[in-house]
């Protein structure tokens, strides 16, 4: 129930959404020149180690590279695109910091502080997945020798407006193996994956990488560079030090000081001289000059937010919200004033469903991990709260057309299946209360902790037919900065969310699947069990997946350079990963929908393939001063012509 106080803060929040941000904020005016510099201490650790940092001159680039520029892809955006307006958005929580690493970083609304507007040396064309340039001018691909050679844009800066350089992406290596950043999986990750970088100039560096994988080139070109004046000060106290402030990037969107309102809001500005703004990627995309997010954590009040026009769109999660909040006879909609989208998508799916810990009482036995699996009826959320729309999530991994084991099918409901593992494991009598009891008189109950609220009706659903099973399921929604930082410290049973995957060949399993990324010392050297083993936090393992043999392949499989061996041990991987249990897969979407204001713009087609979201790559745009004139023609009742689309352009390929 919402108390007097919460109400008052989600209108004085609502308050903010047509002003600006202002005033600044204490926790974000650290000061820069405190007299620590680092400079010595990176060029120590170059010579340190000299077989991973080289430097070299022009003349020793080979003569025989095939250099590319990705320029021979279609542009990407609309012509028509105008520059200019605010965008209007609300996020459900405050940042816990503006550090793009190391602890508290991963967050809910972190795509909207610099996520969505980072740029790398090249990014996948959204329609065609070829190389297109980011702040590389042109590469080259040299596969006998496992490198990769970039050629910096020499107009590149940072949003700061220092140049970009070679001696940052050095510095970048420096960065990601630190432990100052408190980041295990930057750490391993920059470990394993690469075995030196060479600078030739201010411009041109080389990256050499430990496989020639079928994708070895996105090891480069996806990374981005870490500016080094910014980091001087890197040190043991980096997590403080740096919690509130805004690391300098390549896009078109930064956030001031001025701009943050802690605990409210926070506005990033557009670049008006941002340095990519007339190349031929990048010259329709990003066109509102500020977007103004807003903290509103209560989902029907950011509904009603959208509906009085005080944010601009509304991606529609919900069957509920797309056919009875707004539904195709609603006034807004029949008057043209709301239009309403379905926009069908290709690439790999998000996963959405239920991750178990399983270095958790109970949840560390396989037989109530499978009795929890036959005990979750998705099938009927599936039918009753998204009313046939979405389709039953197979693996963790859906949608890479030859990685992806589709022999794997998802358990169903089923009670008698589900009491036979949990008589497996002890359960066997049920409780006064129908839930299913050991001989220790420990009930069979587990905490759902999740940040969705949106999605509560789902849960209820859960939790009222597992009950059939003899199962409780305790429902507990935080806030996302809460939510992760629960699951980060591994507080949780079991956790919904669903892990956004990249635009890449294969999945990655290293991450989600290496016991290295669960415990520390999980096993002997004769695959035992360590019985000292302890939990490890802040990864991305969130289900505590250890298995001695999975470990092997999933170390194979990284070093592998056949694409064929790749794809048997990815489904040898996922096999296991479903025999484990500890992943309850739910529902899967092969579309968005959008509900937008009439003032809000978009290129033929509506988006692109491979996007996830409609404002991904910020291809839509504003009309000034066309949000007061649709606004007024309401009050008025004058009405448009109502948009309602489904595109499908993009239907069935992934």
């Amino acid at each position: 129930m919402m108390t007097a106080q919460h109400l008052k803060y989600a209108l004085l929040a609502l308050a903010t959404l047509l002003t600006a941000c202002g005033g600044g904020s204490e926790q974000s005016e650290t000061a820069m020149d405190s007299g620590l510099d680092n400079t010595q201490e990176v060029q120590d650790y170059y010579a340190a180690h000299p077989d991973l940092f080289t430097f070299a001159t022009p003349a020793d680039i080979p003569a025989d590279l095939v250099w590319d520029d990705g320029m021979d892809q279609p542009e990407i955006g609309s012509p028509d695109a105008k520059k200019g307006g605010t965008y209007y958005q609300t996020i459900e929580d405050y940042p816990p910091t503006l550090r793009f690493t190391g602890p508290d970083s991963n967050f809910s609304s972190r795509s909207w502080i610099s996520g969505y507007y980072r740029m790398t040396y090249a990014i996948p064309h959204p329609n065609t997945q070829a190389y297109i340039p980011g702040i590389a001018e042109r590469w080259a691909i040299d596969a006998p020798n496992k490198r990769v050679f970039i050629k910096i844009n020499p107009n590149a800066r940072w949003t700061d407006d220092e140049p970009i350089t070679s001696d940052d992406q050095l510095f970048a290596f420096f960065f990601y193996l630190s432990e100052y950043i408190q980041a295990p999986f930057s750490n391993n990750h920059f470990s394993n994956e690469y075995t030196n970088i060479t600078r030739y100039d201010d411009l041109t560096f080389s990256i050499t990488m430990t496989t020639a994988k079928p994708d070895m080139a996105e090891y480069a070109l996806f990374l981005s560079p870490v500016p080094q004046h910014f980091y001087k000060e890197l040190g043991p106290d980096y997590p403080e030090r740096y919690q509130w402030r805004y690391e300098p990037h390549a896009g078109a969107y930064a956030i001031d000081d001025k701009n943050l309102d802690m605990g409210v809001c926070v506005v990033l500005e557009r670049k008006k001289d941002w340095w990519a703004k007339d190349n031929k990627y990048w010259r329709y995309l990003f066109n509102t000059d500020r977007i103004n997010l807003t903290v509103v954590r209560d989902a029907a009040k950011r509904w009603e937010a959208f509906r009085r026009g005080d944010i601009d769109m509304m991606r529609i999660s919900t069957a509920e919200m797309w056919y009875d909040n707004l539904p195709d006879t609603d006034p807004d909609v029949t008057g043209g004033y709301i239009d309403k989208v379905t926009f069908y998508n290709g690439g790999p799916r998000s996963n959405w469903g239920l991750w178990m810990n399983s270095s958790r009482h109970l949840l560390d036995n396989v037989d109530v991990r499978l009795g929890i699996q036959y005990a979750l009826n998705w099938d009927l959320v599936i039918q009753n709260y998204f009313r046939g729309d979405m389709e039953r999530l197979r693996t963790q991994n859906d949608g890479y057309p030859e990685f992806t084991n589709t022999e794997i099918e998802p358990r169903p409901f089923d009670i008698v299946k589900a009491q036979e593992y949990f008589a497996n494991a002890g359960f066997t009598r049920r409780g006064p209360d129908g839930i299913l009891v050991n001989e220790q008189g420990e009930r069979l109950a587990f905490t759902l902790t999740t940040h969705y609220d949106r999605f509560a009706d789902v849960f209820t659903i859960l939790k009222e037919e597992a009950i059939k099973a003899g199962l409780e399921i305790r429902i507990e929604i935080l806030d996302g900065a809460a939510g992760f930082r629960k699951v980060q410290e591994r507080q949780h049973d079991i956790y919904f969310v669903s892990f956004s995957p990249s635009l890449s060949m294969y999945p990655d399993y290293w991450q989600y699947f290496h016991s290295d990324n669960a415990y520390d010392d999980a096993f002997l050297e004769d695959g035992s069990v360590n019985p000292d083993r302890k939990v490890k936090t802040q990864t991305n393992n969130i289900q505590e997946v250890a298995d001695f043999e999975l470990d092997q392949w999933i170390e194979e499989y990284d070093d592998s350079e056949d694409k064929a061996r790749m794809i048997e041990l990815s489904h040898m991987i996922q096999q296991r990963a479903w025999e484990y249990a500890s992943f309850s897969p739910g529902f899967v979407e092969t579309y968005y929908r959008t509900a937008y204001w009439r003032w809000v713009h978009w290129p033929e087609g509506f988006n692109f393939r491979f996007t996830t979201e409609p404002y991904e790559m910020f291809a839509f745009w504003l009309e000034e001063g066309e949000k007061e004139r649709i606004l007024n023609a309401r009050r008025q009742g004058q009405t448009f012509e109502p948009h309602i689309e489904v595109y499908d352009q993009f239907r069935g390929l992934q």
